[in-house]
């Protein structure tokens, strides 16, 4: 069967399509990807995937422009849409996966005009508008955090469960400030760094690319030695050698964690959309699965107090909830809707 799979802008949305593709291609499928120019699209698939296929059409978000810009951007968005029709007609697609972001737009609409099913995956817990837009025309709405869904779960790249381990002790912190950086985490990371040195804990650091420099050089002020990376790729290898992490609740991360069975304190982006960074802690908060704290509040404090507690319970807790094989469910539920 040959898949198209749409979206992207920032990494949670394209760990997402990695896990599709995978799982399709395992299955013995094709997949293409049509995502943007803007965003992290390139930086992801350009030049190393599993798709067949990469296309990288000229779009923006439509949402939170104004005026001219905002005409702008929906014109970009139409002259996608006939790009992708082509694209998708050309490569005889029987199926397209959307998982969000504004580059999903041109070939979700380009798929319903040429009557391709159109399957949805939601990665946050409040509903993103396009996805909100296309969901009464999906074939499939599927989301991990509705009961509803008829597959429950998150697409997670498998390496992160071939990892996974209980946490006991805390012998290394792991602070994510996300693909694009948090300055709130990166300042917090710095103010605790001293006294995680005394108390014998190591410290791994994804600062962001536009904050490293400055975050190195604090560490280096400090005497602190940290790992330290703007971005990188090798997500499930950091996670894996970690006991706790610091963390944006960013839909991706928050599950990669989830499926590692290492336990956050998530410290919400507060200018996320709908505040969907919140609402996707707060599942894991009822759950009795981690913590969240808004930034604002004393994190150093806070996250002192975490450092003396035993993990093990929700360590243990985390494995048990996450769900194994959701991208290859999410393929074969595919398989079997479009043959009827």
């Amino acid at each position: 069967m040959k898949f198209c799979i749409t979206g992207g802008g920032t990494g949670g949305h394209l760990m997402i399509a990695e896990a599709l593709v995978e799982a399709a291609v395992s299955d013995g499928h094709e997949a293409i990807f049509i995502g943007s120019t803007s965003g992290q699209d390139r930086k992801y698939f350009e030049e190393h995937s599993t798709f067949s296929h990469v296309y990288f059409l000229k779009t923006t978000g439509v949402v939170n422009q104004k005026g001219f810009a905002k005409l702008k951007a929906l014109w970009l968005v139409i002259r996608a849409f006939f790009a992708s029709r082509k694209i998708l007609k050309q490569h005889n697609i029987e199926a397209t996966y959307s998982v969000g972001g504004f580059s999903a737009a041109p070939a979700s609409f380009a798929s319903l005009s040429r009557f391709i099913p159109l399957f949805i995956h939601e990665q946050n817990a409040v509903e993103g508008r396009l996805n909100a837009l296309l969901k009464p025309f999906a074939k499939r709405f599927i989301s991990a955090y509705d009961k509803n869904s008829l597959i429950v779960g998150y697409p997670v790249k498998d390496e992160f469960f071939k990892s996974a381990r209980v946490r006991t002790e805390i012998k290394t912190v792991i602070f994510l400030g996300g693909s694009q950086g948090a300055k709130a985490i990166n300042d917090l990371a710095l103010s605790v760094a001293k006294e995680l040195k005394e108390m014998g804990i190591k410290i791994i650091h994804q600062a962001g690319e536009r904050d490293f420099e400055r975050v190195k050089n604090e560490y280096e002020n400090l005497g602190v030695e940290a790992e330290i990376y703007g971005f990188t790729k090798e997500m499930n290898s950091l996670m894996s050698r970690a006991d706790l992490a610091i963390s944006r609740s960013g839909a991706s991360t928050l599950w990669e964690l989830c499926a590692n069975g290492l336990p956050a304190l998530f410290i919400p982006f507060p200018h996320a959309a709908s505040d969907h960074q919140y609402y996707n802690a707060k599942f894991i908060v009822d759950n009795d699965l981690g913590w969240c704290e808004r930034e604002g509040r004393d994190l150093k404090s806070i996250l002192i107090s975490i450092l003396g507690q035993n993990l093990e319970d929700k360590s243990k807790a985390l494995l048990e909830h996450s769900s194994r094989d959701v991208a290859k469910m999410m393929i074969q539920d595919a398989l079997k809707a479009v043959n009827g």
